[in-house]
């Protein structure tokens, strides 16, 4: 199975609603962490997790060393509940880190395991934690997927208090924008916590838990979209007042007090954020809550993206410098280094100045340094003649090259090249899954104007989120011409490359391959000027390394392109 991934860990259903009757396997997937997997079942606190029916199956006797599909070497086991364990392992053939969810053949939720996992590792979006492999072997169903050690999960974060503003919105945001692009492909997570929500050393969030978690607890909702969308408004709340929105403690963290109902974030804490406390409340509908101001409530993870893209940006914290400490000399800066300190009280004598060379060492070193002085001047005053005699030679020369040099009229000018008018453009994305990239917008990325841009999709990292090379624009100069250079202008710090099909092509080239690198760069206005002579009627425009947004998000974005001569 190509390469997707999840981790298996704490989840809680959200919801307090029947489960759902998953289509074949959609509910839960798991993400690690640093922090090893736990099992809790605290989560009750949310609402109760729903249990399928039929016979417990005993966990099988694995144990450190135990080796799975003579590849995956267990570690140390991290979870055993309900007749299945949790192990992180070793992948011997690729070297690295793994998680493994392990079970009987036999046990009542094998196959509905299998199946939400290879639904999961179908995915494979970045922003969830992916399945590696789904397997039935020697009367044991496994499933390995990404451990990621450098990851730290949202209830570590929350241990140490409350997240600022910026990163409680950027945490939404992340979470309810990948989870609306689960629910669109038939997943569900319905064991949404602050155990499956990890933020990474790069500032991204992760979530591990979609469809596999779900499936080893048989948990399951009738409203599948309300549950998860409910979870994320408790994961907000929870960031914003390291408090847990209902009665009972969870996650480390506190309850509310116990008969007073669900009362806004920011009259739990002082300095809490408006627009995300309102945006919680609006989340949590299905507990009850009531939306302040009255804004309608959101139900599905994709009215929460919706409401969060109608909010104001929040804008990180300026960063904060502290002033160096006062220079402070050291005792052996002030030249007491290796004395006795001196009593207090006590007047230190004063030391008087040596006196000068008196003897008659000292007079003959005074006359050998004022000889060697007068010798130096009149060496240097030799020197300085000479140049000056040297210098006005050379400026008579000067003269007489400058005036023939006017006299030389057939001098010829620079020659600057001619614009070369763009025919058509088409988006180019030959590693895509749909082969298309924003193509309605194509014109704009010459239209003579940079306030209009042509953008690509957005990617979770600079590289197009490992996801593919690149992705660009064609251009057709309407017959082979010959090609000085290529100026294109960004928005936003943007490396490209200019590639080039042959003169004779003939008809657009539709691969990669067939279009040559001839120069490339990067910046916001960047000249790509081939290193020798170009005729081409096809160019092709390729960005290779995106810039960021403020949102956590990379994104390109082409302004102009001019074609000269």
């Amino acid at each position: 199975m190509a390469e997707r991934s999840t981790a298996a860990v704490d989840v809680a259903d959200n919801s307090g609603e029947q489960p759902l009757t998953a289509k074949a396997d959609q509910s839960t997937a798991d993400g690690v962490a640093k922090n090893p997997e736990r099992d809790t079942d605290s989560d009750e606190a949310q609402g109760g997790g729903a249990e399928g029916p039929g016979r417990k199956a005993s966990p099988p006797e694995l144990h450190s060393g135990h080796k799975l599909a003579r590849r995956y070497r267990l570690e140390e086991c991290v979870t055993r509940l309900d007749g299945f364990s949790s192990w992180r392992a070793v992948d011997e053939k690729l070297r690295r880190a793994v998680g493994v969810h392990v079970l009987p053949a036999d046990h009542a939720r094998a196959r509905s395991v299998l199946a939400a996992a290879r639904s999961s590792a179908l995915l494979g979006d970045p922003r969830f934690v992916q399945v590696l492999d789904a397997v039935e072997e020697n009367d044991l169903v496994y499933v390995v997927h990404e451990w990621l050690p450098d990851a730290t999960e949202l209830s570590t974060l929350l241990a140490g208090g409350p997240l600022d503003p910026h990163d409680a919105y950027q945490m939404v945001s992340q979470v309810a924008s990948a989870m609306a692009a689960a629910h669109r492909e038939g997943l569900a997570h319905l064991r949404l916590n602050p155990n499956a929500v990890l933020r990474a050393s790069t500032g991204q969030w992760r979530i591990r838990g979609l469809a596999v978690n779900a499936a080893l607890r048989g948990v399951s909702s009738e409203t599948p979209q309300r549950t998860d969308t409910e979870a994320i408004g408790a994961l907000l709340y929870a960031a914003l007042t390291q408090r847990w929105p209902y009665e009972n403690d969870a996650y480390g963290l506190s309850g509310l007090p116990k008969d007073i109902g669900l009362i806004a974030p920011d009259q739990v804490r002082a300095g809490v954020h408006r627009g995300l406390s309102e945006l919680a409340m609006r989340a949590l509908v299905n507990d009850g809550a009531t939306a302040s101001r009255h804004e309608a409530p959101c139900t599905t993870p994709e009215e929460l993206v919706k409401a969060i893209g109608e909010m104001p940006r929040i804008r990180p914290p300026e960063p904060t410098f502290t002033a160096p400490p006062e220079y402070q000399r050291t005792t052996y800066q002030q030249g007491t280094y290796g004395r006795s300190a001196p009593h207090p009280g006590a007047t230190q004598p004063i030391a008087p100045p040596p006196p000068p060379l008196q003897s008659r060492t000292g007079r003959a070193l005074k006359w050998a340094v004022s000889a060697l002085l007068i010798a130096a001047l009149g060496l240097g005053s030799w020197q300085l003649a000479d140049a000056l005699m040297d210098q006005g030679d050379k400026s008579d020369d000067t003269h007489k090259s400058q005036t023939t040099d006017s006299g030389d009229k057939n001098k010829k000018k620079p020659v600057t090249g001619k614009p070369i008018a763009i025919k058509g453009a088409r988006d180019f994305d030959p590693f895509g899954r749909d082969g298309s990239e924003k193509p309605g917008d194509i014109g704009k990325a010459y239209d003579s104007s940079t306030a209009t841009y042509w953008q690509t999709d957005f990617y979770l990292s600079p590289e197009f989120g490992n996801l593919k090379s690149g992705v660009g624009i064609i251009l057709d100069l309407g017959k082979v011409q010959q090609v000085g250079k290529v100026t294109v202008t960004f928005v936003g710090q943007t490396s490209v490359e200019l590639r080039a099909a042959g003169a004779d092509a003939g008809a657009e080239p539709t691969s990669f391959e067939a279009y040559s690198k001839v120069a490339d760069g990067s910046g916001t206005t960047v000249v790509l000027q081939p290193g020798k002579a170009l005729k081409s009627q096809y160019l092709l425009v390729w960005l290779t390394k995106l810039p960021a947004e403020n949102n956590g998000q990379w994104r390109g974005r082409v302004a102009d392109i001019k074609v000269t001569s």
